[in-house]
C-alpha cells in the first residue's frame, strides 16, 4: 500500500482533475493533487465519525446542545470512482483540513492543497432535519499563471452525532470551467470532529 502511495498522489489542492482533462492545469481549493502522496485509510473509510477521536469541551461537559457551529477537523474519503481515469481507490483520503460552521449559516474552509493557489474557500449551509444539514461550497480554480479560469462546487450532506462532537456524511465535488460546462465530478464519504480549546494537534491522515 506504501508503495502505491508513493506512485499515485492526491490531496486537497493542485489542480490535478482540471490539469488531467483540460488544456490548462487549474488549482485551487477543491482541488486533487498529483504531486504529494495520496494516503489510504480503509481502517478510517470504514469506520463512522462517532468512532474517531471525539474532542471534548472544556471541563468534559459536552455540548449539550447539539450544534453543526463551530469548528471541525474534516477528512474526504473517496467511495465510487474506481471507474475515474486515473481511477481513485475506495477509501483513499483525497481531502482533509478544518471547516468553520458559522451561525448566520455560512462557511469557511481551510485545506492542504498548495497556499500558492489559494487554501481557503467559502461556502453556505442550512438544516434539513433533525441533526441533518447540506453544504453548497464554492471554489475558484486557476491556470499555471494564476488565472481564475474554472470552479469547483463542493457539497456535503451531514448528519451530526447526538452529542455534537462529531459528524459524517457524503460529498460531491464538481469541476466547471470559466464557461460552467462541467469537466469532472468524485464523490465520497465524510468523517469530522469537533475542535475545542482542548484540541491537541494530531498527525495528517
Amino acid at each position: 500500500m506504501k508503495a502505491i502511495s508513493r506512485a499515485i498522489t492526491m490531496v486537497f489542492g493542485a489542480g490535478i482533475f482540471p490539469a488531467i482533462f483540460v488544456s490548462s492545469a487549474v488549482a485551487g481549493c477543491g482541488d486533487i493533487d498529483l504531486t504529494h502522496p495520496l494516503v489510504f485509510s480503509q481502517a478510517l473509510a470504514s469506520k463512522p465519525a462517532a468512532e474517531t477521536a471525539t474532542p471534548k469541551q472544556r471541563g468534559g461537559g459536552g455540548f449539550t446542545n447539539a450544534s453543526m457551529v463551530g469548528m471541525w477537523n474534516v477528512q474526504f474519503i473517496s467511495e465510487g470512482n474506481t471507474s475515474h481515469s486515473p481511477s481513485i481507490p475506495d477509501g483513499a483520503v483525497i481531502l482533509f483540513g478544518y471547516e468553520q460552521w458559522h451561525s448566520d449559516g455560512t462557511e469557511f474552509a481551510n485545506s492542504n492543497h498548495n497556499p500558492a493557489t489559494q487554501n481557503y474557500c467559502i461556502g453556505v449551509w442550512g438544516e434539513t432535519g433533525f441533526n441533518t444539514y447540506e453544504l453548497n461550497h464554492f471554489a475558484l480554480q486557476y491556470d499555471s499563471t494564476g488565472t481564475v479560469n474554472g470552479v469547483a462546487n463542493i457539497r456535503e450532506q451531514a448528519t451530526l452525532s447526538p452529542s455534537g462532537d462529531s459528524w459524517s456524511g457524503t460529498f460531491t465535488i464538481d469541476y466547471y470551467d470559466s464557461k460552467a460546462n462541467k469537466l469532472d465530478h468524485i464523490a465520497g464519504n465524510l468523517t469530522a470532529t469537533r475542535v475545542t480549546v482542548d484540541t491537541p494537534v494530531t498527525a495528517f491522515p
